[in-house]
């Protein structure tokens, strides 16, 4: 989280500049509204009224059967609605006097995803609760006596959760309902005169929820935290592109993600998309142009007549290094690459030979191929820069044994390839 404070100001001032310099970077974020709200539940189990009965009526423990379906939409991953409707059938057991009654209720509730408020994710992510409750209307009939008992109700249950798959969870529910101005009892054999929350009917099921959506995952399942941590995770990473386009690779003050020349030579003057100066186009930078006229050129003469390009090259001082034992060059040997790339496409009739070096740890064979390696690598990286591969000739040379091998920085000098111009 420091890291992100310390570098917010960088991003507002560069997110419209980076956006016109570079290509957009598609991050895959999940929003919180990236899930699944609605569902379809359908249950079935068992009931047992517990009053109002007639004496002498009464149920098995639990009795068979009722049937349950429903229609849930989550606000967010705790909190939502659902409409469901409910069938009950009450049937006498063998001891009871004979009766076969119904009773419907349709109830709007208010359901909680108890699993996310507790954070169930911390120990497991296929096991969930919800609790619901709320408000309905129904009615009791009966095939032994002609009557409609309506009657309001009120319900609350727990439904533990067993998640299958992301698109279907198993469920059970335990309910109570209450009923308000019941007149007949649930038998259908009396009347019955209670007021309030008189009668009480218990039910169990189980069931099916089936999720609704083209998102991956359904509310009861998505948890906030994950989803934040996303976004945080997304935010970083695009901080470190830009942290990492800030960097100057080439030293020559123009961040890499400004920097139409990245691998500019180090220490020549640049212009403000960081390329190299060069008004000739003769592929050496004016300053180092000028440099080498000073030295080595004609001082009587301003012109770049003097200065013998190619005799630089093949003189060798352009190189292209290596670490010990390692085929690619290293980052700060790549201007003299980009050297030899400017100087090929001014002269388009030039080829050259990329000459590889080892230095003498090791055994010879290994080294001569070491180096044939490095001059082949280099060579690539000239390809991919735009120069004909038919344009440039690998030879291995392998160990140079100019410099004292018992010297590490010497040693460091002679791990190369070198170029010659034809």
């Amino acid at each position: 989280m420091k890291k992100i404070l310390l570098t917010l100001s960088v991003f507002a001032l560069t997110t419209s500049v980076f956006a016109q310099t570079d290509e957009p970077t598609s991050v895959s974020t999940e929003n919180s509204s990236d899930y699944n709200k609605w569902s379809i539940e359908l249950n079935g189990g068992v009931n047992k009224f517990q009053r109002p009965a007639t004496s002498g009526y009464f149920q098995s423990t639990p009795s068979p059967w009722n049937a349950d379906f429903g229609v849930r939409y989550m606000f967010n991953n705790k909190f939502g609605l659902k409409l469901d409707a409910g069938y009950y059938s009450f049937t006498g057991k063998d001891e009871s006097m004979d009766f076969d009654t119904h009773f419907y209720r349709a109830n709007l509730q208010a359901v909680a995803n108890v699993g996310r408020v507790l954070n169930f994710e911390t120990w497991t992510n296929r096991l969930g609760l919800l609790a619901h409750g709320g408000f309905g209307y129904a009615q009791l009939k009966s095939d032994n006596h002609a009557f409609t008992d309506r009657m309001g109700n009120f319900m609350v249950g727990l439904t533990p959760q067993l998640r299958l798959s992301n698109r279907v969870a198993l469920t059970g529910d335990f309910s109570t309902l209450l009923t308000v101005s019941q007149n007949k009892s649930f038998d259908g054999a009396s009347d019955y005169t209670g007021r309030g929350f008189q009668g009480i009917l218990f039910q169990g099921s189980i069931g099916l929820t089936v999720y609704l959506g083209g998102n991956e995952k359904h509310a009861d399942w998505v948890t906030m935290d994950s989803e934040l941590k996303k976004e945080i995770d997304a935010l970083e990473n695009r901080l470190a592109t830009i942290e990492t386009g800030l960097t100057d690779s080439d030293q020559d003050g123009v961040p890499d993600m400004f920097d139409a020349e990245p691998n500019s030579m180090a220490g020549v003057q640049v212009d403000t998309k960081g390329r190299t100066i060069d008004r000739n186009n003769n592929g050496v930078a004016d300053e180092l142009e000028s440099y080498f006229e000073t030295k080595y050129g004609d001082k009587g003469n301003t012109s770049t007549s003097g200065m013998d390009v190619k005799s630089l090259i093949n003189d060798g001082y352009v190189n292209v290094y290596f670490d010990f034992n390692k085929t690619q060059p290293t980052t700060e040997s790549a201007s003299g690459i980009n050297f030899l790339v400017k100087y090929l496409k001014a002269n388009p009739s030039a080829s050259a030979d990329v000459v590889g070096y080892a230095d003498e740890i090791g055994n010879a064979d290994y080294n001569k191929n070491l180096s044939q390696q490095r001059a082949a690598n280099v060579k690539q990286i000239l390809v991919d820069a735009g120069i004909s591969g038919s344009r440039l000739n690998v030879v291995a040379n392998g160990e140079d044994t100019s410099v004292n091998k018992d010297s590490k920085q010497a040693r460091q000098i002679v791990r190369r390839v070198t170029f010659k111009i034809k």
